[in-house]
């Protein structure tokens, strides 16, 4: 499916996102390449006007303005301003008489604040009416000591008055107000024009107001004003800037020799950000309308919320919600695409239109995998190895492994196995039409062809110089009996239709669970399909196959086992391919 096809996709999400009636209006952008590769609005930016939103419209983006605070702070310890192991009491002694929850708990530090791990209790709503806090005021409010819900650097809980506390760290360190140092060495390098902490400066025809639903009329809210709280939720800004931002922190990856590129923040800097630093809890996503779950584990880096998803990899982001607006912004590193939703609603949950789409897109393969290559070394591997699959030569193999290989197998076992691999698959070649995998530059996959079946080859290089294998893995995959592949096939003309069931003419053992099956159907058909039947991937080419399934949507892997007679399907099993790891080397 081309780009264009996909936007057209992601405008009738939004489109069913706007009809939900939670805002007035919204705006929204995919980042690819670091750009704005498409962008749409639909609604008002003023409730009773007519206003389109579209890229430059400017709203209000809450939390989204964590991001930019913490930047800052990694900025200033670049500088070597401060330390993020740093007490917070160095730079804001006002905290100096703040209980600690208890005798031995650690020191609060900029990093505890920066991750969430400060061990204040949650403060939505409370934080969001402060915005506009005299900074005195605040102080004083430091110096009455805060309450502590946690001891320090021991549990997750979002705090919006940790990020507040960040703002003084800045002036401090910096010796210049918070709202300066980042307007100075944030916004104006990136040329983030609509992006600012009042609305004094933008055209009203392009700034959204804030509004909350209330007797079936939207009712404006109140703007907050500049003040204590602003580092925490008070930017601005249109999807256009935004979509900047975000690029510039897909652009961190992958690591590479590259001169960096202008950023006020290094790439190893922006890497840093996007890395979990405090785990909160395993999730369980609802991607789409038709409820098929994704698992992952989530937590918070710098300023940035970190979601590690089975199926789509390292997942980065944050959303905003404040009266008369809801936003979030999300992206996939590996691939460098990305989702913006601004709305002008009090919390609208844009978070659930920008997840989706991401994971749309992301499913849709519409850019590479972004990973350094394999080691020369381990390329070069490769070679050697496939030459021991045609004849084994000793003094080869002397060179090419590790010390370690020959005490995990005797050489002559080694030897003996890869002779029996040839006999049972017969002339072995590179299979071109597999790509090869790696997780590392130290690790390498790929697949040989053979007259029966395929072979799978793995391989580690060990970390000396020169680098050696010292780990070979070959998984023999025989070809499956046609009693299997015809099952497969029907398996794949089921999931090109609408809410397949499964067909009688396929006889099921007993043991497996009708229902549970046609579910599992219905799911994989509603997120991938329709599909195409790839290569065998595994099985003992009597009764179990594996195959990978091929689909515009994303990739899974079909698992099919037969009872020993050749009748009966004892298992079906649909898994979704992760697409991060292994690395698909295209």
């Amino acid at each position: 499916m081309t780009a264009k096809h996909a936007f057209g996709d992601i405008d009738a999400l939004f489109d069913r996102f706007a009809a939900t009636g939670v805002a007035p209006g919204l705006a929204f952008g995919v980042v690819a390449d670091g750009e704005l590769a498409h962008a749409g609005g639909r609604g008002t930016l003023r409730a009773g006007e007519i206003a389109e939103p579209g890229p430059d419209s400017v709203f209000r983006i809450a939390s989204m303005t964590k991001s930019f605070t913490a930047s800052t702070v990694l900025l200033l310890r670049d500088d070597g301003r401060l330390r993020l192991d740093d007490p917070v009491t160095r730079l804001v002694p006002e905290l100096a008489g703040l209980p600690a929850w208890s005798r031995d708990a650690a020191p609060m530090t900029v990093e505890s604040l920066l991750t969430m791990s400060a061990g204040f209790p949650t403060d939505d709503p409370w934080g969001d009416r402060l915005q506009d806090q005299d900074p005195a005021a605040f102080l004083s409010f430091l110096a009455s000591g805060p309450e502590l819900a946690w001891p320090v650097g021991t549990h997750f809980e979002y705090a919006n008055l940790g990020f507040a506390i960040l703002g003084v760290v800045i002036s401090r360190a910096a010796d210049e107000a918070y709202r300066a140092v980042v307007e100075r060495r944030i916004l104006r390098p990136l040329g983030l024009g609509s992006t600012a902490y009042d609305d004094e400066g933008i055209d009203p025809a392009r700034l959204a107001r804030g509004y909350v639903r209330r007797d079936d009329a939207w009712v404006e809210e109140p703007t907050a004003a500049y003040g204590a709280f602003a580092p925490m939720g008070g930017l601005f800004a249109s999807v256009r800037d935004l979509a900047r931002w975000v690029g510039g922190f897909t652009d961190a990856f992958p690591a590479r020799d590259d001169p960096d590129d202008g950023h006020p923040l290094s790439r190893a800097t922006r890497r840093e950000m996007q890395q979990l630093r405090r785990p909160i809890l395993p999730e369980l996503t609802w991607r789409s309308a038709a409820g098929v779950p994704s698992a992952g584990v989530a937590g918070y880096g710098y300023g940035l919320f970190v979601t590690l998803d089975v199926t789509l990899g390292r997942i980065v982001g944050h959303g905003g919600g404040y009266p008369g607006f809801g936003s979030h912004m999300r992206w996939h590193p590996a691939s460098g695409i990305g989702v913006v939703g601004l709305a002008n609603g009090r919390y609208a949950p844009v978070v659930d239109a920008t997840s989706e789409a991401l994971a749309l897109l992301v499913g849709r393969d519409l850019a590479p995998i972004r990973r350094p290559r394999p080691w020369v070394a381990t390329t070069a591997a490769r070679a050697s190895v496939e030459r021991l699959f045609e004849a084994w030569d000793d003094e080869l193999a002397g060179t090419l492994f590790a010390p370690n290989v020959a005490l995990d197998e005797p050489p002559p076992a080694r030897r003996a196995e890869l002779e029996r691999i040839r006999s049972v698959h017969g002339r072995l070649r590179a299979d071109d039409d597999a790509a090869p995998e790696s997780r590392s530059v130290a690790h390498l996959a790929w697949w040989l062809a053979g007259e029966r079946g395929r072979v799978r080859v793995e391989i580690l290089m060990s970390p000396d110089r020169p680098a050696r294998i010292q780990s070979l893995i070959v998984t023999s995959v025989p070809a499956p009996p046609p009693a299997l592949a015809v099952v497969a096939r029907r398996i794949v003309e089921l999931l090109a239709l609408p809410g397949p069931s499964w067909p009688e003419e396929l006889r099921l053992a007993g043991t497996v669970d009708r229902p549970a099956l046609d579910r599992e159907l219905r799911a994989a058909e509603a997120l991938f399909g329709p599909v195409v039947l790839g290569p065998p991937t595994g099985g003992d080419g009597k009764t179990d196959a594996t195959w990978l399934l091929s689909g515009e949507r994303g990739n899974l892997t079909l698992t099919v086992a037969i009872e020993a007679d050749g009748g009966r399907v004892s298992k079906v099993g649909l898994v979704p391919v992760t697409l991060e790891s292994p690395i698909h080397l295209a």
